[in-house]
């Protein structure tokens, strides 16, 4: 049968003890509320019913959940009996771990009188979700809004700031026009609310446009010195919206150990829109330096990570996206609001007077609310058009409702807000003209912001709220009217495109905005609703509303934070620690025999960025030596000290090509075929190693070439490779799936070959193929050609090889003194045709002796040439002549962090600075 090894990664177990070391901030309440909930008889969380330790991710943050539930309680409890001494409270605000909000705006307004400042609470979505949070010692961290040039004034300001946990960002005047006026809400805003980008007409608009990119990541550049300045080991960093999408990025920069989560709070566009942007990758990279990514709605998850997945060529998972080992997780937490707060209010005399006040005005009429900012996408012109449309088609219903619109003022100073405007007020005054009378108009339009005890009140008498965004983020506006209803029983119509269309769906009546008449029909639906119906509609929402509050939604946010700074630590523990280039020239320098095997592609060619080799194809087809490698390459190939190997699973002309006037020994198609520059070509295969499948996969490889626009296969003489790396994404993840159920139930179905997964590439080679078994021969014939007499006691061993070849690294690793510690998991790799233990491959007959190969690149023709008499086993052991120590031994991986290797190297830019160092010994 065909073996199928799976290449892709799958975390080591990690023991009980080492997750428990790393669990998420907890309080020492939390501790020891956990303990005494296992010591209660009948707790459904106790120790007799779950394990000491959570194991998963899932369990840990159900465990977490409970624990903040049971020191909630206590908490409360407490308060109650010590009320009398203020220690209490001092305890519970210890308890509390610190948050760090950090946002475009403070919560609170600043204007100056004299020389004090005046502090008065914003209006907004984002300070509408967070009034609610008290589980966190919070911070809120953002930019004033106003321009404080002098010193005094900035501490003043400071000083008042901090009395309601608020810390100032200053940004110059002139930086912060550009950076919000401009790049935030003239080319960020627009793009992910799919009105495309402002339009080039000169190239002085094309200036203009990169200095407000500059700005943009000076402005974020300020916010990072001051969290930096202000943040606290264990703190999280909470960075909130498109204002700082540079914000991660520059925060890790700073210190990498930082907690730090960013939240978007409006859509994120699909990849074909993002694409567009000229900062496209720089905005994605940053954005993903973050350890949690969050969105509102799935839509906009999905289409984040195929954004990074299309964009950045990167791998995403059901997880989130993935590079090299490094997960930045993405997930989902739609926001809420504070139900408490509104449904509190309505008890209040003050607001009781305004309900009877507005029943009385409004009596006889049915009543309709929006509430919105005087935006393009809140769809106001559309809501105003359908309730026209639903007047003329109903005039039974007219002077029997009436509209009420609050059309919140934003950004007036800007020419498309005023025209906006100007459009709104001419439909108000047509329809008003068309359908009022002396006594009675159908819309009260007004420009302005309600207090909070006002909005309360309209939300109570409301008999239908008319939400008709062309696209929103999330509009909490629909959870505020239905915190407000529980005694109306009021209807919802809520746009689909609005975020809250997937949380408040079931008991919404959902509407296309741009359907004028769809949308006036569902106001005669909810209008005639009967009670009953109103009633099982309402109750869907409110317990939605009730339930998924903003509370829970930061509690959850921050828990999957610091549960996935736990997940990151044990993925790191796979990662292996960057190479001490330093101590390896070192050892270099001091040894006799030295021993340096490198991979090809990725270490010795040039590094490319994934979206550069996009558009280069065939450029990147042709690989080629890095241009500065070749002189310190040189300089170790000639130093009799110093043999180099060049291992690679290229065919044997790209290494001719690339490497025939270097003074070194060449293995290709990982190591079937050797020789040394001045030698001739000999082969390590076995004789009876049979070929007769190849045809039968090239035509399920061509198959699938002509099928997957871009892709390409490569015919070797030992094996064959179908690559999809420049094809789309998915579509060419989706083609490798079904290109491998057909090799598996056809053309392989019963023969011994190994099917070899890269990350976007699917090999087909005998079993039993790979560097590590090789390697053994390899030594041999090296060792038996130089007549070495001096044991090898250096080995450097790089390449950015597959897992399946990484068994060239426990190969040295069994070559190391025995009370050098090694991985239970390694194996001795076998030669050629040699099977493990356990292997279901027939068994072949073992070989020592290379024979030369002819120098033909197709399989058809035989290459497989007799091999010599096994006379020379003894002097091809390349074992027999090491003698090496733990400290002179450097594995590395380069550019792949998932590995088996002891170190790592980041790219071939590393490598050449470590063979720059080593060819200084030379």
């Amino acid at each position: 049968m065909v073996k199928v090894p799976d290449e892709r990664f799958a975390p080591h177990d990690v023991e009980d003890e080492q997750k428990q070391e790393m669990l998420p901030y907890h309080s020492k309440r939390l501790a020891d509320a956990f303990r005494l909930t296992n010591r209660m008889p009948g707790n459904k969380y106790s120790s007799s019913n779950l394990p000491g330790t959570p194991r998963t991710r899932l369990e840990r943050l159900l465990r977490e959940r409970e624990l903040k539930r049971f020191s909630r309680d206590s908490n409360e409890g407490e308060g109650a009996r010590t009320s009398h001494d203020g220690g209490a409270r001092q305890d519970v605000q210890a308890s509390k771990q610190r948050l760090l909000v950090v946002a475009n705006r403070l919560p609170v307004s600043a204007v100056k009188h004299g020389d004090s400042w005046q502090l008065e609470m914003s209006a907004g979505g984002l300070v509408s979700a967070l009034l609610g949070v008290k589980e966190f010692d919070t911070r809120w961290i953002g930019w004033a809004g106003i321009n404080v040039p002098d010193e005094s004034g900035q501490k003043t300001l400071t000083k008042a700031l901090a009395e309601k946990n608020c810390i100032p960002v200053f940004i110059e005047e002139e930086i912060a026009h550009q950076y919000y006026n401009g790049y935030c809400n003239n080319t960020l805003w627009p793009l992910f609310h799919y009105l495309g980008l402002p339009q080039e007409d000169h190239l002085a608009t094309t200036r203009n446009f990169k200095s407000q990119f500059e700005a943009y990541t000076k402005a974020n550049q300020c916010f990072a010195d001051v969290v930096s300045k202000h943040y606290e080991e264990g703190d999280a960093v909470w960075c909130h919206d498109y204002h700082l999408m540079f914000l991660p990025k520059y925060l890790k920069e700073r210190n990498s150990d930082m907690k730090v989560g960013w939240f978007l709070h409006t859509p994120f566009p699909s990849s074909e829109i993002h694409r567009m942007l000229p900062s496209r990758s720089e905005l994605l990279k940053s954005v993903l330096s973050a350890d949690l990514v969050g969105f509102h709605t799935y839509d906009y998850a999905r289409h984040f990570v195929s954004a990074c997945t299309r964009i950045l060529g990167l791998e995403g998972t059901p997880e989130g996206v993935e590079d090299q080992g490094k997960l930045t997780r993405v997930a989902v937490f739609p926001v809420g609001i504070d139900p408490d707060r509104f449904i509190q209010a309505l008890e209040l005399p003050q607001v009781k007077d305004i309900v009877k006040e507005l029943k009385q005005r409004f009596a006889g009429y049915k009543v309709l609310l929006g509430v919105d900012r005087l935006d393009m996408i809140k769809g106001i012109p559309q809501k105003i058009l359908a309730f026209e449309k639903f007047l003329e088609d109903n005039p039974d219903w007219r002077h029997k409702v009436v509209l009420l619109q609050i059309a919140v003022p934003t950004r007036t100073h800007v020419l498309k807000y005023k025209q906006l405007t100007s459009q709104v007020h001419e439909f108000v005054g047509r329809i008003n003209g068309r359908f009022g009378s002396f006594s009675s108009v159908p819309i009260h339009h007004l420009d302005c912001t309600l207090d909070f005890h006002t909005l309360c009140a309209i939300y109570a008498i409301t008999d239908v709220a008319l939400v008709t965004s062309l696209r929103d983020g999330m509009n909490l506006v629909s959870y505020e009217f239905v915190a407000c209803q529980a005694a109306n029983k009021g209807v919802l119509i809520l746009s689909e495109f609005a975020g809250a269309a997937q949380s408040l769906g079931a008991g919404a009546i959902l509407v296309n905005p741009w359907n004028v008449a769809e949308v006036a029909s569902s106001i005669n639906y909810a209008l005639n609703m009967s009670a009953d119906e109103r009633e099982k509609r309402h109750h869907q929402n409110f317990l939605h509303v009730t339930t998924h509050t903003s509370q829970g939604w930061a509690e959850t946010f921050v828990s999957e934070l610091n549960e996935t700074i736990v997940e990151a630590q044990l993925r790191s523990r796979q990662i292996p620690p960057p190479l001490p280039v330093e101590a390896a020239v070192d050892r270099y320098a001091c040894s006799n025999n030295r021993l340096l095997i490198l991979g090809f592609d990725a270490t010795l060619t040039e590094p490319l960025d994934a979206l550069w080799r996009k558009g280069n194809q065939i450029k990147e087809l042709k690989h080629k030596i890095r241009s500065d490698l070749r002189e310190p390459l040189r300089k170790l190939c000639d130093d009799p000290k110093t043999t180099v190997l060049v291992l690679s699973g290229s065919n044997r002309n790209a290494l001719d090509n690339n490497f025939g006037d270097f003074n070194l020994w060449l293995a290709a198609e990982n190591g079937i075929f050797l020789r040394a520059t001045t030698g001739e070509w000999m082969m390590t295969m076995p004789e009876n190693t049979s070929m007769d499948w190849v045809d039968s996969v090239k035509r399920v490889f061509e198959y699938f070439t002509q099928r997957t626009p871009r892709s390409h296969f490569e015919l070797r003489e030992t094996s064959l490779i179908w690559d999809y790396r420049y094809s789309d994404a998915e579509f060419g993840r989706l083609q490798a799936r079904d290109l491998l159920m057909h090799l598996w139930t056809g053309p392989i179905s019963n023969l011994s070959l190994d099917v070899v997964q890269g990350s976007q590439s699917i090999e087909v080679r005998s079993v039993g193929v790979t560097k590590g078994a090789a390697i053994d021969r390899i030594l041999g014939e090296i060792v038996h050609n130089k007549g070495m007499k001096e044991p090898i006691d250096y080995v450097l061993c790089m390449g950015h090889f597959l897992p399946k070849d990484e068994d060239i690294y426990s190969y040295f690793e069994l070559m190391l003194p025995s009370e050098t510690p090694t991985s239970s998991s390694s194996q001795v790799p076998t030669p050629f045709g040699t099977p493990t233990a356990g292997s279901s491959a027939a068994p072949l007959k073992k070989q020592h002796s290379l024979s030369p190969g002819k120098k033909s690149s197709f399989i058809g023709e035989s290459v497989l040439d007799p091999m010599m008499g096994a006379d020379r086993m003894s002097l091809l052991e390349g074992s027999s002549l090491i003698n090496l120590q733990a400290e002179n031994y450097f594995s590395c991986s380069v550019a792949r962090k998932r590995s088996k290797s002891r170190y790592l190297l980041r790219s071939s830019d590393e490598v050449l600075e470590l063979l720059r160092g080593m060819a200084n010994h030379c």
